[in-house]
């Protein structure tokens, strides 16, 4: 898909992405053995379990969503290099995008046709407090990002974005991909905001449209952090200062603690709810789930 087809899509239809992926995958209740070794990087489980990577994204097709993410948030070098899998970036974000190609296959029809994003979460590391320089930062997106590309992803998307310096870097190494890789895809960038009403870092949601305005992404928006309700101001600001698409996908609310796990207690119905307003009242285009979100929350 070219970014020119991407917007002549989102001018003539919402685009309804999926929702979470840790969420459903503890589902599985994965062990230590499911991760082999490796708790806590689910993209080890396109290894382990693929199987429960394709029935997510089925589950998602089949409540009526036109975009599931690949499961490759942290396939990044940074990443990785925390379980040992720095080697192996290009060939999970390769399997990543396979996988979820295959299943939008199965489900896509000539009057519905069904797409995939290749999802790139944040890393763990900061270049603003001085974990990590630009440069590697660019070249660790362009790594994961081509990888991505090479595997057939439709959609390409920065998300959970917390350091707009980090949001800048990672931008401008996805399009080094696509130089490398001769293919333009459409570019989504997310940021996340925090209760405090701004970016991790303080960032504002005004300066951070004006910090990426400049560069040639198809859309803007935001993810995680916050169910809809507390992103209603933000949404605000971005209908009146962003000028090309905008994505909306909240969690099921503020996460509340649980005994020990994180529990989302926004219902499937007060979810559409806040999506339908931010479409009608905001004109946003694209509309999905986050951290908490079920296939129910989408349909």
């Amino acid at each position: 898909m070219t970014p020119q087809d991407f917007a002549k899509l989102l001018k003539e239809r919402i685009l309804i992405f999926d929702g979470a992926t840790g969420t459903n995958l503890q589902l599985h209740n994965p062990t230590v053995d499911d991760y082999a070794g490796k708790e806590g990087c689910t993209e080890i489980l396109l290894e382990t379990h693929p199987k429960w990577i394709e029935d997510l994204h089925a589950s998602f097709f089949k409540v009526g969503c036109q975009v599931v993410e690949t499961n490759s948030f942290g396939a990044n070098r940074i990443v990785f290099a925390e379980y040992g899998l720095e080697d192996r970036v290009h060939e999970f974000n390769v399997k990543a995008a396979q996988l979820a190609r295959k299943v939008a296959q199965q489900f896509s029809t000539k009057d519905n046709p069904r797409y995939v994003a290749g999802s790139m979460g944040p890393g763990t590391k900061l270049p603003s407090l001085g974990h990590i320089d630009f440069d590697t930062i660019r070249k660790n997106y362009a790594e994961q990002a081509f990888g991505l590309i090479e595997g057939g992803v439709d959609i390409l998307l920065i998300e959970t974005c917390q350091d707009i310096l980090q949001t800048k870097a990672a931008t401008v190494g996805t399009f080094d991909a696509m130089a490398k890789a001769k293919k333009q895809l459409p570019l989504m960038v997310q940021v996340t905001v925090e209760t405090t009403g701004t970016l991790l870092l303080g960032t504002e949601m005004a300066a951070a449209i004006t910090a990426m305005e400049s560069y040639p992404i198809s859309s803007m928006g935001m993810n995680c952090a916050t169910g809809p309700q507390e992103m209603s101001e933000h949404v605000r600001t971005l209908s009146q200062q962003w000028p090309r698409f905008i994505s909306v996908l909240p969690n099921a609310g503020l996460p509340e603690n649980d005994k020990g796990r994180a529990v989302y207690k926004l219902t499937p119905d007060e979810l559409a709810g806040h999506l339908k307003d931010f479409v009608q009242r905001y004109g946003v285009n694209i509309v999905g789930g986050c951290c908490g979100t079920m296939p129910e929350h989408l349909r």
